[in-house]
């Protein structure tokens, strides 16, 4: 989307990349899309799809397909994913992020960069994952966070995701800043999780920025606020 000049198609199709804000769902950006170029466009309905989710606590980029290119949707969410997260340790919380409090605080005093090196590089390859119960995955109709929400019990099934590599950017204990590269359906929160498991002190996600999805890369990502306030520059009526 860095080319402004050019002429564009949204019910044709067009593949479009945004910087998701905080507190924003994927739904939220979704809608005042789509609302904003039917307005624009003088049309009552158009196809917008999202390729891939980004909870409300994580910014970055979302892939948006307009019209006849939602149909490459399923090809665009098989690309890898590439963030840079942060965790704290010695600490959990239900969510395994920063959407509920903490519930348990550990010692971490014997976590040190060369165990915390160790212990990442176990999680990548291929392997199985249990989604967090604070997610959008469907169970019996319903999203598996409508039941954590309402204090409901739910199991999860563990799925099998590829994480293809983790790098570690920074250690200030007890915040550790990792990149991650890594398949679709591999939730960051759940990641967090099981590497304050296998630290022995617990951990949970405080920041999460996805950066690259297949080839499309934050850097030529706009933010909503731009597109919606500059629509003139993408529909020519």
């Amino acid at each position: 989307m860095n080319n402004l000049k050019r002429a564009y198609d949204f019910l044709g199709g067009e593949i479009l990349s945004f910087d998701k804000d905080l507190n924003w769902t994927s739904f939220d950006l979704v809608q005042r899309v789509r609302n904003s170029l039917c307005r624009k466009m003088g049309i009552k309905k158009m196809k917008v799809g999202h390729a891939g989710t980004l909870d409300p606590l994580a910014t970055g980029l979302m892939i948006l397909c307009t019209g006849k290119a939602t149909k490459k949707i399923e090809e665009l969410q098989l690309g890898k994913k590439e963030y840079f997260a942060t965790f704290k340790i010695g600490a959990t919380t239900p969510s395994f992020d920063m959407e509920t409090e903490e519930d348990k605080t550990f010692d971490y005093s014997h976590v040190n960069e060369k165990l915390i090196f160790e212990t990442l590089k176990k999680f990548e390859g291929e392997t199985e994952q249990v989604p967090p119960v604070f997610s959008a995955v469907k169970v019996k109709g319903k999203r598996a966070f409508e039941y954590a929400r309402n204090g409901e019990e739910l199991k999860l099934q563990a799925k099998k995701i590829v994480i293809e590599k983790i790098d570690i950017e920074s250690v200030e204990l007890p915040f550790l800043k990792i990149k991650v590269v890594c398949s679709k359906g591999t939730y960051i929160r759940a990641l967090a999780r099981d590497i304050g498991e296998e630290l022995n002190c617990g951990a949970y996600l405080t920041n999460l920025r996805r950066t690259k999805i297949g080839n499309y890369r934050i850097e030529d990502a706009v933010k909503v606020d731009f597109f919606l306030e500059n629509l003139h520059l993408f529909v020519t009526n």
